[in-house]
Parts: structure tokens; sequence; C-alpha cells
């Protein structure tokens, strides 16, 4: 079946969060982590199907949803998980929260990258938790955490991680999980694996690795977090999981999460597990259009010497360096120049803008062909 992602559906005046940020001004939002990609057309069938029946009471977590991620999860990664340690969750981002408050006591720290994914620092910050920030470094092109670097006080509890790497886009190797499991044990520390973008790799070198998959010690210490949202863009409808092997482990998370955070809608539910069940084809679809967007636009980006960008090897989001262009803040000076980009200082540096190239090639053009017109106005 063939599936067009050349399709442009108009979300300026929708309920669009990405295209709703700049209203009616000519900027292009290439920012949040979703893509302009009409959905699966099986996600469409099943929620079709399921508002069909007319009945919106309380649901409950279908088997099949949690039978089609069991056996996923051993088929794609070989990563063997039983039923009862998965957590359903409205989005990941409460994960990460729960995490820190669950994980951790006042007084305690966390430990995680930088550059990161915003909700990272922001989670700590909002448990009024410090948090060490162990700085990303180039190696060989890939972003790569460096763990010699970390003041460590023997009060840290919590290391985050994300993997792939949200911005660099990195697929950590094997021995580079091993690593930070490592790490972790030297520390006594538990691990929050954020692996929304598990699905999502380029490289077809690259392969996936759950950090739970590691051993039996790296499972014992660890909470994953995956969802289809990002995979298939249904970020919106909201079906995550927390899966946490360590009984113990799992009880805490619960506790804290009882009373605030809420089930999962049930619409979600029909989504991700039609995403998973049926929507491997259109998947791999879209992991051809997005490897031909992102090879198109390092080229584009690395002509200009003002500009550098690594190769990412997973996600559709690219992580450019504007060091090299002297203004005080690129995301604004591109966003002048109609660009929406979301700004390096979100994520830990602010020399960067974080480009969403999950978009149609039309539009890829047009934000390329301003992002030349930027760079040439500083000449």
């Amino acid at each position: 079946m063939a599936f067009d992602f050349d399709q442009w559906i108009d979300r300026r005046h929708s309920d669009s969060l990405k295209w709703h940020k700049y209203g009616d001004r000519d900027v292009l939002p290439l920012w949040v982590a979703d893509t302009d990609f009409r959905s699966p057309p099986c996600i469409i069938e099943a929620i079709k199907k399921r508002a069909d029946h007319g009945v919106f009471g309380y649901g409950g977590t279908p088997t099949g949803l949690i039978d089609i991620t069991v056996s996923r999860l051993a088929q794609r990664y070989n990563w063997h998980i039983q039923p009862e340690w998965i957590v359903m969750l409205p989005g990941v981002v409460s994960g990460l929260n729960l995490s820190v408050r669950a994980f951790t006591e006042a007084g305690q720290r966390t430990v995680a990258p930088t550059p990161i994914y915003p909700p990272f620092r922001a989670a700590s910050k909002l448990a009024e938790r410090e948090q060490i920030n162990l700085p990303l470094h180039l190696q060989h092109g890939r972003w790569v955490v460096d763990l010699d670097t970390a003041a460590m006080q023997g009060n840290e509890r919590l290391l985050m991680l994300c993997n792939p790497q949200n911005p660099g886009g990195t697929v950590y190797r094997r021995e580079e999980l091993e690593a930070q499991l490592a790490f972790a044990q030297q520390h006594d520390l538990i691990v929050c694996s954020d692996e929304i973008h598990c699905d999502l790799i380029l490289s077809p070198d690259c392969r996936h690795i759950p950090f739970a998959a590691l051993s039996d010690d790296a499972a014992q210490r660890s909470i994953t977090l995956i969802s289809p949202s990002k995979t298939f863009n249904i970020a919106g409808l909201g079906a995550s999981m927390a899966i946490i092997p360590n009984p113990e482990l799992r009880k805490r998370f619960k506790q804290v999460r009882e009373g605030i955070v809420p089930g999962v809608d049930i619409l979600a539910l029909v989504a991700a597990e039609a995403a998973w069940r049926e929507g491997d084809a259109w998947l791999e679809a879209q992991i051809q259009y997005l490897r031909a967007n992102r090879d198109w636009l390092v080229a584009q980006v690395n002509a200009l010497p003002e500009l550098q960008m690594n190769s990412p090897e997973a996600t559709y989001l690219g992580w450019i360096d504007a060091s090299q262009l002297d203004v005080a803040s690129p995301a604004l000076y591109f966003e002048k120049h109609g660009l929406g980009f979301s700004p390096g200082r979100d994520f830990g540096d602010d020399n960067f803008v974080r480009f969403n190239f999950g978009c149609t090639r039309v539009l890829l053009e047009q934000a390329v062909s301003r992002l030349h017109s930027a760079v040439m106005a500083r000449r």
C-alpha cells in the first residue's frame, strides 16, 4: 500500500499547538516534535470504528494493547517483559515527573545529560530537586554523554537517560549503554530511560537496545518510558507506558501517580493498539521519507560555513550549531526570517536550534531557502 507523505494538510487554523504558535505570521513552525503527516489509515479506521459505538464511559486498558506491546518489544528489540510490568500513562512527560518524585527525596539530586529534552530539566526543577548535567560531546560525528565529568556528591539518586537522544539523535551502542549501567551501579542510581523515539531509527547500521534489556540488574533498577505517539503522529491522543520490572519500584511509582495522573483516554488506547498491531508498513515508508529529508537537510545546512549539523541516527530532529553565526540568540534571529525553531537555550545550549524535519519535502525546501537567506543576511 502506498502512503503519501508529500500530502499537504493545512493545520494553520486547527487545534495544532505547533501551527497555532505563530498565528497568521509568516513563520514556518519547525519546533515541537510532532510531524505534519497524516497518521496511518489503520489508526484512523480504528478510531472511527470505536466512535461508531457511541458510548464513551470509563474504560480500562484493553488486553489486546498489553499483548501487542509484549510481543512487539520481544520481536523488535529482543526485550522480554511481563504484562504486569506495564503502567499506563497519558504521556511520557508525566513519567519523567513521576520518576523524579517517586525515586528522589528532598536534598537528593538527579543526573541527566545536557543538552537534553526540556522536560528532563523541568521535572527536577518542578520537584525542587537539584540536577547534575553531564555534557554531551561530539565523538566521530555522534553526540555521546561524558560520564567522567560528573561531580558526584553521594546524594544522587536518579539517572535520567534519553535513547535515542533528543536533541542530538544518537542511538546508543551496547557498550555505551553498558558504561551508563556501570555508572549507575557505581553510584547506586535508579535509571529512568525515555525511549519514545525508539522506532524512528534512520541509520540502517543502528538498532535500538532498551536499557532494561542489558541485564537483570539493569532491569531491576530501571523505569522505561515508551509510546507510539512520536512514531505514528498521535501525540495529541496521549497513550504511553512506563515499564517497571522491579515490583518495589513499580509500587512506589504507582503510589505517586495515584489521584494525580489520570488514566489514558479510551480513544488513545484504541489508537495505540492499532499503531503497534497494524502500522509497521506505514512506519517503514515514513522512515524512508524521513531519511531522505534528513540527508538532504544535512547537506544543505553544512554547505553554509556558519552552520553545522551532524546527521542524526534517529528521530526527525536536527540539532544545528549556529555559534558561528554571531547573533545573540539564533532562535530569535531565525524567527525574524520566518523560521520557528526550538531554541537551544531550552535544551541547555543557546548556540543551537532544533529543526523538526518531519514535514513535507516542499515545506522543508521552503524552510531551507529561508535558512540560506537568513545566513546570507549576516555576511
